[in-house]
Formats: C-alpha cells, sequence, structure tokens
C-alpha cells in the first residue's frame, strides 16, 4: 500500500484518539453498523479530500466498512493530526496522503497521489480535487461518477463551474444540508476557532474588541461563543440582511475600516479573499491578533502585510508577529489559515457526527442516483437530512411529538378555515 505520513509510529497514539472520538459519533456509528451488513459502497473508488482529524478518521472506516476502496489526503497544509494519519495506514489499511505543515509542492503532490487511484467519486472540503478535474487532471474526470463538498467555500467555486456551464459531473453539496451548516457551520466552527485562538495565545477574551468579519453560520457561531467569553463583539458585513440580523442579534456592525481601529482581535469567516488588507493593517492597535477561519487563507492580505512590515518573527507556536515600519505590531495566527485545525484539533466529534453522516449517505446516494444526475450541484436529498436529525436526536435520548390524522388532514385541506 501506497502512503506518505510522517511517522508510521504515532500509529498507537493516533488510535487512542480515533476511538475516543467515535464514542462521540453516534449517527456516524449507525451508518457503519448498515454499511457493514450492506457493502452499499462495494466496488467504488473513492478519493477524499478532507481535514485528517479523528474525526475525518471515522469517516473514511465507515466508507471502507460499506465497501468502497478509500484513499485520503489534507485538504489543508496545517490541518493534519500525524498521529491520525498514521493510524489510518497502520491499523486500518487505508491510504494516507497528508503531513502537517506540508509545503504548496507537497500539498499538490499528495493532491495528485489521490487521483492517480483513478477513484469513480471524490469528496472534498474547499473543491481542490474536483479543480483539479477541471483543469490539470481532466482525463481523469471521465471515472468520474459524481462528488461530494464539505465546505461553503468549495459550494461557492463548485456553483461557479456550474454556472459557467464547465463542471463535468453531479456534485452533492453536504455543506448546505440543516444538520450540516445550522450545527457544524455555528457551533462547531464557533467553539473550535475559539479554542484554536486561546490555545495559541492564551490572551483573555474578557473584555476585549473582538472583530467578526463575516455573518455567514460560522460567523454568526464564532460572535456567539466570543459574546459568551465576554469579548464585546463587532461584525463587519457587505449583506445588509445580515448586517442587520448581526444588529438584532446585539452586536455593533461597521465597515472593516472602522473596526481595524478598535479592534483587539479580528477573526475573518466570510471564503472571500482580501477582507482585511494592507491599509487595514496599518491602522491596527499595537499588538492586535489577526487569524482565520474561512477555508483559505486568502482572507488575509498577507502579501501586502509583508509590504507594510520592516520584519517578523514567530513569537509562539502558531503566532507570527509582524513589525511594521512605525513600529506597531501585528500577529497573525497559524499562517492565516484554518485556526481552528491550525493550533486546535477542528470541531468536537459531535457536531461532526452530522456532517459526515451526510458525507457518508451522500456517497450512498451518488452510487444509487449518480447516473441518472446531469451535471449540476445539488443538495442533500431532504429524507436524509430529516433521517440524521431523527438519529442525532434518538442518540440524545430526546423524543419529539408526531401528527395526529386529524393535524395531516387538516395541514392538507383548504376548506377549514377561521
Amino acid at each position: 500500500m501506497d502512503f506518505h505520513v510522517k511517522n508510521i509510529g504515532l500509529s498507537q497514539a493516533g488510535k487512542k484518539r480515533i476511538e475516543w472520538a467515535e464514542l462521540d459519533m453516534p449517527v456516524l456509528r449507525k451508518v457503519k453498523e448498515n454499511f457493514s451488513k450492506k457493502k452499499p459502497l462495494k466496488g467504488s473508488r473513492l478519493a477524499a479530500c478532507l481535514h485528517v482529524t479523528t474525526e475525518t478518521a471515522n469517516l473514511m472506516i465507515t466508507l471502507k466498512a460499506g465497501g468502497a476502496n478509500v484513499v485520503l489526503c489534507a485538504s489543508n497544509p496545517l490541518s493534519t493530526q500525524d498521529d491520525v494519519a498514521a493510524s489510518l495506514v497502520k491499523d486500518y489499511g487505508i491510504p494516507v496522503y497528508a503531513i502537517k505543515g506540508e509545503d504548496n509542492k507537497t500539498y499538490y503532490k499528495h493532491l495528485n497521489a489521490a487521483l492517480d487511484t483513478k477513484p469513480n467519486i471524490t469528496m472534498d472540503d474547499g473543491a481542490d480535487l474536483v479543480s483539479l478535474l477541471h483543469t490539470s487532471r481532466k482525463e481523469a474526470a471521465k471515472n468520474i461518477l459524481g462528488s461530494t463538498e464539505e465546505t461553503t467555500t468549495g459550494v461557492i467555486r463548485l456553483k461557479s463551474l456550474a454556472a459557467n456551464k464547465i463542471l463535468k459531473f453531479p456534485v452533492i453539496a453536504v455543506n448546505d444540508a440543516c444538520t450540516k451548516h445550522f450545527f457544524d457551520n455555528r457551533y462547531g466552527t464557533g467553539q473550535s476557532t475559539l479554542d484554536g485562538i486561546l490555545r495559541a495565545t492564551n490572551r483573555l477574551f474578557a473584555g476585549s474588541t473582538f472583530v467578526v468579519c463575516g455573518y455567514g453560520w460560522c460567523g454568526k457561531g464564532v460572535a456567539m461563543r466570543a459574546k459568551g467569553m465576554g469579548a464585546n463583539v463587532v461584525v463587519t458585513e457587505i449583506d445588509p440582511l445580515k448586517a442587520l440580523e448581526a444588529v438584532m442579534d446585539g452586536f455593533r456592525v461597521m465597515p472593516i475600516a472602522d473596526a481595524a481601529r478598535i479592534g483587539d482581535m479580528f477573526c475573518t469567516v466570510t471564503g472571500n479573499l482580501n477582507v482585511i488588507r494592507k491599509e487595514h493593517f496599518l491602522k491596527m492597535k499595537d499588538g492586535a491578533l489577526v487569524c482565520n477561519s474561512g477555508h483559505f487563507n486568502v482572507e488575509l492580505d498577507l502579501a501586502g502585510l509583508k509590504a507594510a512590515s520592516k520584519g517578523k518573527r514567530i513569537v509562539r507556536d502558531f503566532v507570527e508577529e509582524y513589525t511594521l515600519k512605525s513600529g506597531k505590531t501585528v500577529c497573525v495566527l497559524g499562517e492565516g489559515r484554518l485556526i481552528n485545525l491550525a493550533s486546535a484539533e477542528g470541531h468536537p466529534a459531535s457536531v461532526m457526527d452530522m456532517s459526515f453522516a451526510n458525507q457518508a449517505l451522500a456517497a450512498d446516494f451518488l452510487v444509487k442516483k449518480g447516473k441518472g444526475l446531469s451535471a449540476d450541484v445539488y443538495t442533500v436529498p431532504q429524507e436524509i437530512d430529516k433521517e440524521i436529525a431523527r438519529l442525532k436526536l434518538s442518540a440524545l435520548g430526546m423524543k419529539i411529538d408526531t401528527l395526529t390524522s386529524e393535524q395531516k388532514k387538516y395541514l392538507a385541506s383548504w376548506e377549514m378555515g377561521t
């Protein structure tokens, strides 16, 4: 078996952590039990480009249990947990191409190694595999039955491909499932982002001014958790509806040019590029902390910051201190990459339980229905979404009401009124 990990000797520690995460993933465990019996993915070759974490490991194990030949590479150079990568190879027989801190050349070498296995299903977090299949690896696209996409940034890229009529195969936008973005993006990103900032800096949130750039589901989660830690939260937005929602949720809203002057900590979660630019860095307080929790590191204009600086140094793990020509300093966390994975462990297993159950069932859906789908971006079927919610409620020991026959009749009729 071909693979490329940092140190296969780390596998024992990785296996323990994988097993620990599995304890908090009851929905995926139920899917794995069903997959083990029915083997719905038998004969499928599946290449996954995801953050190599304990939760992802349990997804890979589930897909293999379903009969798929699985290979995994990292979707971000800093998100790999090296002990998990080693365990997947040694203990579970799953090829992995991922090393935490890999350079850009190695990152793309790993992406291509995954595509060299000639997959017929791809699973992305950021659409990097799909992007290669539409550029330098077009010959491999003819084998693809379909793909799934985990994150908002990837869905944006895929919808652009579809809008331009160049998407070559159907893609299931797992990110758009209610049981994904309502929970993973809000509660997962919210908690894990603050965890990453705290681990990197050990700074106090209470009393600080925390600027959240973007008030989508991830931004809502980050703002909520920062407020809960006692921070004075400021939101920047371009969408008037989201900005109004932030105001109604109790946050100050202003342009980033104004927020740059007052913020102590900044976090981008927009999915766009150059959200915090050179002119904003120049306005910041001495010692301001800046990080990103969007998928790609393009949200921070690091080239502009470098041009405005006379030097930089690493002052803590995952903290780079830039000294501006004025003498002020700005600290960038995790190289501007996903801070919740760069300096922490990513989302808790209980929330990834639903996200990865969506991924597994979306792969099952593609095997069954993929040949009948045109090349477009699709949402997860509602019956899958609701079944995952039902399983999660059951695992939590919660019950809900059901409609009576009288209520069903009323909802289906027009005759009964006031």
